[in-house]
Order: structure tokens, then sequence, then C-alpha cells
């Protein structure tokens, strides 16, 4: 099954465990990286409409951990944890969502890939699951194929917002 949203850019494709979103931005893939990987700047676009973000630690290496909260606008607080397993900059990320001890048992592992042609970068994020089961389970309970295309266009805000020299 393929969605798709032209109007923001965005498109998820969905199999049998697995959720995939492409994006393209205008802007460098150093750029994109920076602001996927820099707690100062995704702290301001990461999660759905509506959401916010505290990051309480973001150490982007392989083996390094980022834990934070999601804050609902409902006033429901979503405790994360991610573990790195891969980083080539500016061209990859690999990392498993690997949830704290005590909260909901949603493992994925993801791969997001920086792709640069012409000034723009297309995104790729592809979220693995080990099974059918627990894709459903977090696309039924968490709304995660709208959630991530919410967020990355919340990236093409932050980005559109803050792509001056410096960044």
């Amino acid at each position: 099954m393929a969605a798709g949203n032209a109007k923001s850019g965005a498109a998820a494709n969905e199999t049998d465990r697995e959720l995939v979103f492409t994006r393209v931005y205008d802007a460098t893939r150093e750029l994109v990286f920076k602001m996927w990987t820099d707690p100062k700047h995704v702290v301001h676009w990461w999660g759905p409409e509506g959401f916010t973000t505290t990051i309480h630690d973001m150490d982007v290496r392989p083996g390094g951990v980022w834990r934070f909260v999601m804050h609902g606008p409902d006033g429901v607080d979503y405790q994360n944890r991610i573990v790195y397993l891969e980083i080539v900059k500016p061209e990859r990320l690999v990392y498993k969502h690997d949830p704290e001890k005590g909260s909901e048992p949603v493992n994925f592992q993801v791969t997001v890939t920086f792709f640069e042609q012409a000034g723009k970068t297309t995104l790729t994020m592809r979220m693995f699951f080990p099974s059918n089961a627990a894709r459903e389970f977090v696309v039924k309970k968490y709304g995660a194929v709208e959630g991530a295309k919410q967020t990355l266009g919340r990236l093409a805000e932050h980005l559109a917002n803050n792509s001056g020299e410096g960044w």
C-alpha cells in the first residue's frame, strides 16, 4: 500500500514490516543532517504538529543514546530512548528505538539517508519493525504515518526559517 501527500512534499510507503517516508528539502544535505543531529535544532521541530520536545541527552555517535520526552498537545508525555547504531556524516543515520524501562515496549529500527542533488536533499526515513503486528500497533495507536509526515514537515519549516549563515 502506498500513500502520498504531494501538497506537503512527503510520501509514505507501507510494507509488511516497515514504514518508509521520503521528503525533498531545499537545503544541502550537510544542513539537513545538522538539523537532524544537533539538539539545539531538533528541539524545535521533532514530533507531530502540536507537540513539543524536551531533550535530556543526545549523544550522536555509534552506541550513543538520545533520551527525550515528546509532550502531546493533550498533556500526555511520551518517554523515548534511541540508541545510535551507525553514523555516516552527512549521509546516513541508523538507530533503534529502545524504550525506557517501565514504558510501552515499542521497538523498531530506523535508517535515515540524506541524498543531495542540485542543492536539494532527498531524505528517506525507513522504520523497520520486528513484525507486522508491531508496525500495525504503532500505526494505529500512535498515528505513526501522519505523525512522521508532520514531523518531516516541521523540519522543512525549521530549515526554511534557519537556513542562513552560521547554521
